[in-house]
């Protein structure tokens, strides 16, 4: 089901995601599937991660075909870096006639960040431009404007960072990408709830769904290697210091204590949350039971 058409409903709506497998699946159930289908009461959609931080794994497309044959609704995300406008345009045919129904179109990590840092990036495109070929073939037409045999049917969503400094010149291009086509947005992880409020608060007016993305701290080395190595994203001390005071035994309760009471307090101001559990999916289920039990999950 496309994750818009959920919006649309008001329901509040939740999607995780997986990364695929750095080798061949053609013989029994992989990790990454077995990751998923433990979410599948838990989430209404699993995003696949198309090789994340640049480095190379099973594609995404093929993976999002996997976790459908499950029975699992896929985010397919698809980036720029990789492919040209042609091999792009192919890929988004690919996923609609395969079934997929959601789309998350990104421009993609820079190739120093992966395991083939040699590589000669494409960025034939961005990913405002994605959005608009996109949009393009569920018109029925190529990014030339030739006519398509038949016409793509894919929900198109795109990411915002609400953490970028000056926040106005990621709105401005949040904005070019509404007006390319995308239909619902996931944020990077926040943990600044008053900077989300002032997020929040500027994009009300845009009328778009939003899911608050959340990546789980596994500990305070993890929150410090974030502050020291990843750009766009700020782990606060508060939460460092709230992870360096539990054992490492106690970091995964002290990872859902902290990704409830962010949840508790962002959720009000979101259509949904995405969860980037960086292979701690079975927090997940607990953060949505608790959540669940005090009846607050989300708008």
């Amino acid at each position: 089901m496309k994750l818009t058409e959920l919006f649309q409903r008001k329901e509040f709506v939740i999607t995780s995601e997986v990364g695929p497998v750095k080798g061949c699946c053609r013989n029994g159930q992989p990790e990454f599937v077995q990751e998923a289908k433990s979410l599948k009461d838990y989430v209404h959609a699993v995003n696949v991660t198309d090789n994340q931080s640049a480095k190379m794994r099973l594609g995404s497309l093929a993976a999002s075909v996997l976790l459908k044959n499950q029975g699992l609704e896929p985010v397919f995300q698809l980036t720029c870096r990789d492919r040209n406008r042609i091999a792009l345009q192919s890929d988004l045919l690919s996923a609609c006639t395969l079934g997929i129904d959601n789309v998350l179109c990104l421009t993609g990590d820079h190739l120093r960040q992966g395991d083939h840092p040699t590589a000669k990036g494409v960025f034939d495109i961005d990913s405002v431009q994605l959005l608009s070929i996109a949009r393009s073939l569920n018109q029925g037409n190529d990014l030339m404007g030739n006519d398509l045999t038949q016409a793509t049917d894919l929900a198109l969503g795109a990411v915002v960072n609400p953490n970028f400094q000056p926040l106005d010149l990621q709105l401005l291009k949040m904005e070019k990408k509404l007006a390319s086509g995308a239909q619902f947005f996931q944020t990077q992880a926040v943990y600044d709830v008053r900077l989300f409020e002032t997020f929040a608060r500027k994009t009300e007016d845009f009328g778009v769904p939003i899911q608050y993305g959340v990546v789980i701290i596994k500990s305070p080395q993890m929150g410090r290697f974030i502050n020291e190595n990843i750009t766009g994203i700020t782990v606060p001390q508060w939460l460092i210091d709230e992870m360096a005071a539990a054992s490492p035994e106690q970091y995964k309760d002290k990872a859902v204590e902290i990704t409830t009471r962010l949840l508790r307090q962002i959720g009000p101001m979101v259509q949904g949350v995405h969860f980037m559990p960086l292979g701690w999916s079975d927090v997940i289920p607990r953060v949505m039971e608790r959540l669940r039990s005090t009846c607050q999950c989300g708008g």
